[in-house]
């Protein structure tokens, strides 16, 4: 049983920097020849190897964070200070910027006696009336220097740009520069108070947006790409919406984005969603709102989530403009569909009675099918007749596919964690519905229908939460 006081104590555990063991372990290291610690660093007087500040730059500019955590100092001066680091850390090579995210890492870290007598005090205080001030005084103690200095890096105009974009530069390097950890649980912890969506403001995106904003949605566009400026246009026509979320301290940047077509029925390919050549859809007949895009647009929020609450947002804003529109679905890519399929046709030709074995030979003119051969079909699957065993096996195995699951019993599918997580419902697989380069190879031109059921969206939850994934009766008959 998790108690107040472990999950407390696990939530800092993140944040520690390095045992007094490795410590000595570093100086062991630096008197053999090896690379010098950062106190030997700030000890020393000229630079050595490849270190890329001096111990005199380093000094300064542990000196600089420093006053910006000095409590003596008001938070108007706190963030003129952040926003001078900040102004040098952007021009800074990359050297001299991991020798500046040392710093931080390393000399903000918790005091580990004062949390050890703050846990000793919360341990102690157990069923006796001065529990509660001990849990305050513990709470306290697990706040780090770290956490108060990169607070005051916001309170510049460009503060929160500046820490979300240090995060994207932060999150690849973590497999090989372990010690950059404890910075990246103190911005996810900040940014998911930060960036709750009480505090987001849900903005509809127009042609007549400005045109930087506008630049922004074909920069950030992460499943199908804007290819030009009519393209965006035919995305924000009359028949169609474009929603954002943005934070008050990042006015002119979406966090995420989402596109919806307004259409008489639930969209079944791609190609006419984009067609800049289409005539706009009469409004007066649309009863389907096909979410066909959702982008996050922001690397250094992952962890963040905020789409499930955008979605709900845009139905409502939808509801709202087209009270006519009963039914919310998407079109979504299986963008792991290709990658499992090379990993598990073995299996599934394993499943496959000897009538359909014999089918599938005869339509890749083989003797037996095997594995190899039905991947390459599939990689073709726009040259496959709408009778052909192979299509149909390709339709199952993508059904079969979407209703695995995987560790922690969540779907495998990336996309479909997000759908049916949020209380959608597996409706209707697409035969070549995505015939672009990125549609091919992610998932043979396969894409799928979630449908947003607004009376059993708390019903499909519950399911998913039992270990079933939510689907239609056309896709159980796929299923293999």
């Amino acid at each position: 049983m998790t108690t107040t006081s472990n999950w407390l104590l696990e939530k800092v555990a993140r944040l520690m920097p390095q045992t007094a063991a490795d410590d000595k372990a570093d100086a062991g290291s630096a008197s053999r020849g090896g690379p010098r610690t950062l106190a030997q660093r700030l000890d020393g007087v000229v630079r050595k190897g490849d270190e890329a500040l001096s111990p005199r730059e380093l000094r300064r500019i542990l000196g600089e964070l420093q006053s910006v955590v000095d409590r003596q100092v008001s938070e108007v001066e706190a963030g003129r200070r952040a926003s001078e680091i900040a102004r040098w850390y952007a021009q800074a090579p990359a050297p001299e910027r991991m020798d500046c995210l040392r710093l931080i890492s390393e000399r903000f870290a918790h005091d580990r006696e004062v949390l050890q007598a703050a846990h000793a005090q919360y341990e102690a205080s157990q069923g006796s009336t001065e529990h509660g001030q001990a849990e305050i005084a513990l709470r306290q103690a697990l706040e780090s220097p770290r956490s108060r200095l990169l607070q005051r890096f916001a309170g510049f105009a460009q503060g929160m740009r500046f820490l979300v974009n240090l995060r994207a530069e932060i999150l690849p390097l973590l497999r090989t520069e372990k010690w950059l950890a404890p910075i990246d649980a103190e911005l996810e912890g900040l940014f998911s108070s930060w960036f709750d969506v009480a505090f987001l403001e849900l903005r509809r995106i127009s042609w007549d947006s400005p045109a930087s904003l506008i630049e922004k949605l074909i920069q950030y566009e992460a499943v199908h790409a804007i290819r030009s400026w009519a393209d965006v246009k035919n995305r924000l026509d009359s028949d169609r919406r474009c929603y954002g979320f943005f934070h008050p301290h990042m006015p002119d940047e979406p966090l995420i984005f989402v596109e919806v077509a307004l259409l008489d029925q639930m969209s079944d390919s791609m190609a006419p969603l984009l067609d800049e050549t289409a005539s706009a859809a009469d409004l007066n007949k649309a009863t389907t709102a096909i979410f066909y895009s959702i982008s996050n647009t922001q690397p250094g929020l992952r962890g963040v989530s905020f789409g499930d609450s955008l979605i709900k947002r845009v139905v409502e804003a939808l509801q709202e403009e087209f009270p006519k529109l009963k039914r919310f679905a998407t079109l979504s890519p299986i963008p792991g569909l290709r990658s499992w399929l090379t990993r598990n046709t073995g299996k599934l030709l394993d499943k496959l009675g000897p009538k359909v074995r014999l089918q599938l030979a005869q339509a890749l003119e083989i003797e037996a099918p095997t594995p190899e051969a039905l991947l390459a079909a599939f990689d073709a699957p726009l040259d496959l007749p709408e009778k052909s065993p192979l299509r149909k096996l390709l339709m199952q195995a993508a059904a079969t596919y979407l209703t695995e699951l995987g560790k922690g019993d969540r779907p495998l599918d990336p996309v479909a964690r997000f759908h049916l997580g949020n209380g959608a419902r597996i409706e209707r697989l697409n035969w070549a519905a995505d015939s672009s380069t990125k549609g091919l190879k992610q998932s043979c031109a396969l894409m799928v229908n979630y449908l947003y059921d607004l009376n059993r969206l708390d019903k499909h939850r519950s399911q998913l939460a039992q270990g079933k994934i939510p689907t239609s009766s056309a896709i159980d008959a796929l299923v293999l």
